[in-house]
């Protein structure tokens, strides 16, 4: 019988998009990345999400955010972002958490309900918390390393965090696992040179992000195709799919 999701059984098989449904995700971080991870993990038809998110839309998020509209600006993210969810997937449960995930919200959330966790938050001490307790608990992680200043999508690969370079956030994020003594972290990574942001003279002020500090620049590309990637790696690690089993001359 014919359904949304006959497109993707023809992929991966009835009784993986049957797993899918039984399966709850957590995102981390529902911006550039996160948004399009949600969105393709509703998509592909995972039975519950978990999005957790404080952000309001903001006019800069239209260029790369798939929830940013001018329709929803000033609207919270984890709102837009439920809505959207269930006009793609309305047999998807969904609990939106509005706040910021920080070590001292931790209580907030019980890992071990989690069949996979999505990090996609920019706070070094909320990406290393989250993925301290994914680990604690042995629950699935995939941690997103920095995508702003890069244009190249072609240049994202997933791999363990010690096989990063030239990412500076990947750096601060491999040294605080290192001294929590945490090994065999998977991450979402660019492997372009970050591109250096040009700032209008007397415009410091304006390119100010909510840290303080001055603000990566951004692009509809590297964020979206990083969402999608991640999305796709939970997809597979969830259903045990191998594309080498499927493909012409697989054994």
């Amino acid at each position: 019988m014919i359904n949304q999701f006959s497109r993707s059984e023809l992929i991966y098989g009835k009784d993986a998009i049957e797993t899918l449904k039984g399966c709850r995700v957590a995102v981390f971080g529902v911006g550039g990345v996160g948004g399009y991870v949600v969105e393709a993990l509703a998509r592909a038809g995972v039975g519950a999400l978990d999005i957790i998110d404080n952000d309001n839309v903001s006019l800069t998020n239209i260029n790369r955010q798939i929830i940013a509209t001018h329709d929803t600006i000033g609207e919270s993210k984890v709102a837009v972002c439920e809505s959207r969810i269930k006009t793609l997937n309305p047999d998807c449960e969904v609990r939106g958490h509005q706040m910021f995930y920080l070590p001292e919200t931790a209580e907030n959330f019980d890992f071990t309900k989690y069949d996979y966790v999505v990090d996609a938050v920019d706070t070094v001490s909320a990406k290393l918390d989250i993925i301290e307790r994914c680990k604690s608990v042995e629950v699935p992680i995939i941690s997103c390393m920095g995508c702003g200043n890069r244009i190249d999508p072609t240049k994202l690969a997933i791999m363990d965090i010690t096989k990063t370079s030239m990412d500076p956030l990947a750096k601060v994020i491999r040294k605080g696992l290192k001294d929590r003594r945490i090994k065999g972290v998977k991450v979402l990574c660019s492997t372009e040179e970050p591109i250096v942001p040009v700032i209008p003279e007397g415009g410091e002020a304006e390119c100010k992000g909510t840290a303080g500090r001055v603000a990566p620049g951004s692009t509809p590309f590297v964020p979206a195709a990083a969402g999608l990637a991640i999305a796709s790696e939970v997809v597979k690690n969830l259903t045990g799919f191998d594309s080498r089993k499927r493909t012409k001359g697989g054994h």
